[in-house]
C-alpha cells in the first residue's frame, strides 16, 4: 500500500521501522491537532466571538480533528479501521483518560453535564448503535452531521442565555488566544491542517500494513493502537489539567469529545463514504462503549465526582474491554 502523501514501500520496510514511521504519524497529528486548536481559538477571538462559545464548540471540534482526519483517510480503503477508532476513542475517554485523571485528583462534575449532556450522550450512542444494525449509509451520515448543528446550536444558545460556571475557566484558556495576531492565527490552522492531513496519512498506512503483517483485523487495530494513539493528546491535556487543579473542566472536555466523536466524525465519514459495520461488533464493542456511557452517569451522580476508587475501576474495565475485544476479533470469542 502506498500513501497519497508520500509514497513508502511498506512491504520492503522492516516491522521495526513501520512502528516507528507509526509513531511519527502519532507526532504529527498530536501537533497538528494543538496548532489547528490553537489557530481557531486565536481566530475566534480576534473575531469577538464568547469565550465559552470557542471553548465548548470551536475548541471541541478542533480537538478531535486527529480522529476526524483518521477516520476520513482510513474509510475509502478500510472502513473497519474508520469505525474501530470512533469506538475505541470513544471507550478511551472514558475508561482511560477520566480513569488516569481521576486517579491524579478526584473530578468534579458540573450539574449541567449530569442533567443535559451526559443523558444527551446516552441517546446518541443508542442511536449510533440502533444505526450500526443497518450499516451507515450518507443518510444516516446526513442525519447526524445535522444533529451535530442542533447540538451546537443548543450548546451557543444555553451559553448566551445562563452564567456557565465553566465561563472563568474557559476564559482563561482562549486569553492567550488574544495575544497573537489574526494572520498568525490562520498560518497556525494552515500549518496544523497539513500535519494532520499528513499524520494521518502516515498512521493509517503503516496501521495496516502492521495489521497485514501480524494476521489481525483493520478493525482491532483501529479499535486498540489507533484509537490509542489519536486520544493521547486529549489524556495529556486531561492530565495537566488535573494537575493544575482545574478538573471541572476534565469531565466535560470528555462528554463533548465523545459526542463530536459519534456526530461529528462518525456522521462526516458515513456521508462521504458509507461504512459497513461488521456484525461481530454488535455482539460486543458497540454495547460495550454504551454500558461504559450509562455508567459514567453513574459515576458522575455519586457524589457529582470522579473519585480516585472509581477511576481505578474505569482504568480496569478499559483494559477489560480492550482485552475481551481483542479475543473477539482474533476468534476466540463469540
Amino acid at each position: 500500500m502506498t500513501l497519497a502523501l508520500i509514497s513508502l514501500p511498506f512491504p520492503d520496510l522492516s516491522l521495526w521501522l513501520l512502528v516507528l514511521l507509526m509513531v511519527v504519524g502519532f507526532a504529527a497529528l498530536s501537533f497538528g491537532g494543538d496548532w489547528l486548536t490553537a489557530g481557531a481559538a486565536t481566530v475566534s477571538v480576534k473575531f469577538n466571538i464568547n469565550p465559552v462559545v470557542v471553548g465548548l464548540t470551536i475548541v471541541s471540534i478542533a480537538t478531535s480533528m486527529p480522529e476526524m482526519m483518521t477516520s476520513l483517510i482510513a474509510a475509502k480503503e478500510t472502513p473497519g479501521l474508520a469505525l474501530g477508532n470512533i469506538l475505541g476513542s470513544n471507550v478511551a475517554n472514558i475508561g482511560l483518560i477520566l480513569g488516569v485523571t481521576a486517579l491524579i485528583a478526584p473530578l468534579a462534575v458540573q450539574s449541567r453535564l449530569i442533567r443535559r449532556e451526559v443523558p444527551i450522550l446516552i441517546g446518541v450512542t443508542l442511536m449510533f448503535t440502533l444505526m450500526a444494525l443497518g450499516g451507515y449509509s450518507r443518510v444516516e451520515g446526513i442525519i447526524m452531521l445535522s444533529l451535530t448543528a442542533l447540538y451546537l446550536f443548543y450548546v451557543v444558545r444555553s451559553a448566551k442565555n445562563e452564567k456557565d460556571p465553566l465561563e472563568e475557566e474557559l476564559a482563561e484558556e482562549v486569553e492567550s488566544a488574544s495575544k497573537h495576531s489574526t494572520p498568525f492565527g490562520i498560518g497556525l490552522v494552515i500549518l496544523g491542517g497539513l500535519f494532520l492531513a499528513l499524520g494521518a496519512d502516515v498512521l493509517v498506512g503503516t496501521s495496516v500494513e502492521v495489521a497485514g503483517r501480524m494476521g489481525v483485523s483493520d478493525t482491532l487495530i483501529g479499535l486498540t493502537i489507533v484509537a490509542l494513539g489519536t486520544s493521547l493528546p486529549e489524556l495529556a491535556a486531561s492530565v495537566a489539567a488535573a494537575r493544575l487543579g482545574h478538573t471541572d473542566i476534565c469531565a466535560g472536555n470528555i462528554v463533548g469529545s465523545n459526542l463530536f466523536n459519534i456526530l461529528l466524525i462518525g456522521g462526516g465519514v458515513a456521508t462521504m463514504i458509507p461504512i459497513p459495520v461488521d456484525p461481530a461488533l454488535l455482539k460486543f464493542e458497540f454495547p460495550a462503549v454504551l454500558a461504559l456511557t450509562v455508567l459514567l452517569l453513574w459515576f458522575f451522580k455519586s457524589g457529582h465526582t470522579v473519585s480516585r476508587r472509581e477511576g481505578v475501576t474505569l482504568i480496569f474495565l478499559y483494559v477489560g474491554i480492550l482485552s475481551v475485544s481483542a479475543l473477539s476479533q482474533l476468534g476466540y470469542l463469540f
